[in-house]
C-alpha cells in the first residue's frame, strides 16, 4: 500500500520512504513501526501492541520503542513537543496525527507481485531490492536462532523482472536452497525451502498477473 502525507510517500510494498520523489532511509524496524501507525491512524496504538507487531515473540523494553520513534521523528523533521506526524499518548502509546491518503489504484495493487518468507507461524514480507536475513535486529528478516550469523544471507527482489535471487553473505554455517549449498547467487521459485542455521524458511511468491486461474470442480448432478 502506498500512503502520502505532507511531502512524504510511504510504499509498504517496496519498503520505500520518499520525500518529493527522493528516497530517504529508515531502518527496517523504524519503517515497520511507521507503517503500523499509518495503518491505524488516527488511533493511538498501545505500546504493548507495537511491541508485539515489531518484535514478535521477543521481549524488549520501552527504550527500544523510544529509539525507533526518535529515528522516525528525525527523518520526518518532526518534534516531540510540537508534533506534526507522530503524537505521544503518555503512558499509553503513539498515534499518527497528520492527514494522509492512500494513492495506490486497484490496478496498481493487482499487478504488484507479493513475495514473502514463512517460518513456523511468522511471515516476513520482502520488498524491492536487497532484503538482509540474519541475527542482527536491524536486518529486514530477523532470525534470533542458533547458527544464524548477524548478516547471514540476502534475497534481492526485482519487481520489474519478477525475480528473486538468494546470496550467502559469507555466513559461518552456510545457506541452503532446496537442500543444496548456496555457493553463488541462486534464483528462487515459489515453494523453495531455504535453510539458515537451524531455521528452515519457505519462499513464497504470488505474481497476480501470471497466476493460474482456479480450476473449476465438476460436480455430478
Amino acid at each position: 500500500m502506498k500512503t502520502r502525507f505532507g511531502p512524504f510517500t510511504v510504499d509498504s510494498r517496496t519498503r520505500q520512504l520518499l520525500r518529493d520523489q527522493r528516497e530517504i532511509h529508515l531502518s527496517p524496524k523504524a519503517f515497520d513501526l511507521l507503517c503500523v501507525l499509518l495503518e491505524r491512524r488516527p488511533e493511538v496504538v498501545r505500546k504493548e501492541e507495537l511491541h508485539a507487531r515489531i518484535w514478535p515473540d521477543t521481549y524488549v523494553v520501552d527504550a527500544n520503542l523510544n529509539v525507533l520513534i526518535g529515528e522516525i521523528r528525525r527523518t520526518l523533521g518532526d518534534k516531540a513537543l510540537r508534533p506534526r506526524f507522530i503524537r505521544t499518548a503518555h503512558g499509553v502509546g503513539y498515534a499518527f496525527c497528520e492527514e494522509a491518503a492512500e494513492v495506490d489504484t486497484p490496478r496498481t495493487r493487482a499487478q504488484a507481485p507479493r513475495v514473502w518468507l514463512v517460518w513456523k507461524d511468522r511471515t516476513f514480507v520482502l520488498g524491492e531490492g536487497e532484503n538482509i536475513i540474519g541475527r542482527d535486529p536491524q536486518c529486514g528478516v530477523w532470525l534470533d536462532a542458533s547458527g544464524v550469523s548477524r548478516q547471514h544471507a540476502s534475497i534481492r527482489i526485482d519487481h520489474e523482472s519478477r525475480s528473486a535471487v538468494l546470496t550467502d553473505l559469507n555466513s559461518t554455517n552456510g545457506t541452503l536452497a532446496r537442500g543444496a549449498p548456496v555457493v553463488a547467487p541462486t534464483a528462487l521459485a515459489d515453494g523453495d525451502t531455504i535453510t539458515i542455521g537451524s531455521v528452515e524458511l519457505t519462499f513464497r511468491s504470488w505474481l497476480t498477473d501470471t497466476a493460474q486461474k482456479t480450476e473449476r470442480i465438476r460436480r455430478n448432478m
